[in-house]
């Protein structure tokens, strides 16, 4: 008998791309571990599953460069085995089978029972919701809605996660008890678009129930809403949100641009005139939140004249969390008919003016915390600092709270009061109070 047939098998799961990739990730962990898989992420292990991201040319370029690197390791018997899902893999896969035939199997977004299959497991439905998280304890991501039915021009993830699908506000609350009772105190909502959850179930836009429901889990203290599209956003969110201690007084609704030429062109059904006066309304009515958002510079036609109208927007709505990203011509979208006409060093110039004026406004917002009290979340320790984040901030992509470690002593996963008494352009300096 030869001596690998008698090896445990051992599967790595690597996670590329976004937030809702990495819930994937932790379902099909969970379902291979309730299977008796012995099953690990971006650790060791002689079979490997990648899941993909296909957004943009970088999180191509680093996806194939992934597989690549794994079907490298094949060759040298490192790996056994090389499975590839995610968005890249339904994107491209004929391109991809050709191109990389070494891989073992290529699966797409919605095949997981065909996956475990290949890894000698089986689709357990009783699972629902049950996951292995792969985040800090204290946080968890919640995927409310799967796909998009935006018509954007330059976005494909509609080509990748099909249409829009709610889950069922009974099936969310189910998944965050669980989450509850294995310390998780901070659910990050993300969907593809938040605004458009429920309609297809409900007939109606049910964010601010579906809010209502989650504030009543036991154990959970805050809950955070990502990626709300602007145009028919449910006001009655802002009501919720002004209510409930729970929900964070932040909002990640990515905006993409504000000239009207630009965003008709992109299809966002929306003008400047009505953005400005949705996030007048947002923080009229949750005085202090948070908006976080995103911009894409050098789409198609972008002018000088309309950068300049983006900058100036930036300048005078003061977000306090944006990033910028350069356009990125992407096949099978609307976009691609157009020329991407807005040459590399263009764009590159254009998203360093962005960024550097909103570390200017990020700077002048930090110096105004300086003193003031708040609450925050202990995500770890690194280094000689503990590392928190208030509610205005998001793991990963926001400011962050750093207190002295070789002065106070803080626990991972607990909330703390802390005092300001030093800020940067994304970090605070604080002590406990």
């Amino acid at each position: 008998m030869r001596t690998k047939s008698l090896k445990k098998n051992k599967i790595n799961v690597i996670t590329l791309g976004c937030s809702k990739n990495t819930y994937d990730s932790e379902v099909l962990m969970g379902q291979l571990k309730a299977n008796g898989k012995d099953v690990a992420h971006e650790e060791e292990g002689n079979i490997v599953v990648i899941n993909t991201c296909g957004f943009i040319d970088n999180a191509k370029e680093e996806s194939v460069n992934t597989i690549l690197e794994y079907v490298d390791k094949k060759d040298q018997g490192i790996v056994d085995k090389v499975f590839v899902t995610g968005c890249l893999s339904e994107r491209y896969r004929p391109d991809l089978e050709k191109e990389i035939p070494d891989v073992d199997q290529y699966f797409g977004t919605t095949e997981l029972p065909l996956l475990l299959k290949a890894l000698g497991a089986d689709y357990k439905h009783e699972l629902l919701g049950e996951r292995l998280t792969t985040t800090p304890k204290n946080y968890a991501y919640l995927k409310i809605a799967e796909g998009c039915d935006r018509p954007c021009s330059f976005c494909a993830i509609p080509l990748m996660r099909g249409k829009h699908v709610s889950q069922p506000i009974e099936k969310l609350v189910k998944e965050a008890e669980s989450l509850a009772k294995k310390g998780v105190k901070e659910l990050i909502l993300i969907a593809q678009d938040l605004t458009y959850y429920g309609l297809d179930l409900y007939k109606k836009r049910n964010l601010a129930e579906l809010l209502e429901n989650l504030v009543k889990v036991e154990g959970i203290e805050w809950i955070r809403l990502h990626y709300a599209f602007p145009s028919g956003f449910p006001m009655d969110v802002l009501d919720v949100m002004k209510r409930e201690p729970k929900i964070c007084n932040y909002i990640d609704i990515p905006l993409q641009h504000i000239s009207d030429s630009i965003l008709k062109s992109m299809k966002r059904g929306t003008t400047k005139e009505k953005t400005t006066k949705l996030l007048q309304e947002f923080r009229e009515r949750v005085p202090g939140m948070a908006i976080r958002t995103t911009l894409i510079v050098g789409y198609p036609g972008e002018t000088q004249e309309d950068f300049e109208i983006l900058r100036d927007w930036v300048q005078e709505m003061k977000f306090e969390r944006l990033g910028c990203f350069t356009y990125s011509h992407e096949e099978n979208t609307g976009a691609f008919a157009l020329e991407d006409d807005v040459p590399h060093e263009v764009k590159q110039a254009r998203a360093a003016e962005i960024m550097d004026l909103q570390s200017q406004i990020s700077w002048d917002l930090n110096q105004e915390k300086i003193g003031k009290v708040f609450k925050c979340v202990i995500d770890r320790k690194e280094g000689q600092y503990f590392i928190g984040r208030t509610e205005f901030d998001s793991p990963d992509v926001d400011n962050e709270v750093l207190v002295d470690a070789s002065k106070y002593y803080l626990k991972t996963g607990d909330f703390v009061n802390l005092k300001v008494t030093d800020a940067t352009e994304f970090d605070l300096y604080a002590e406990p109070v």
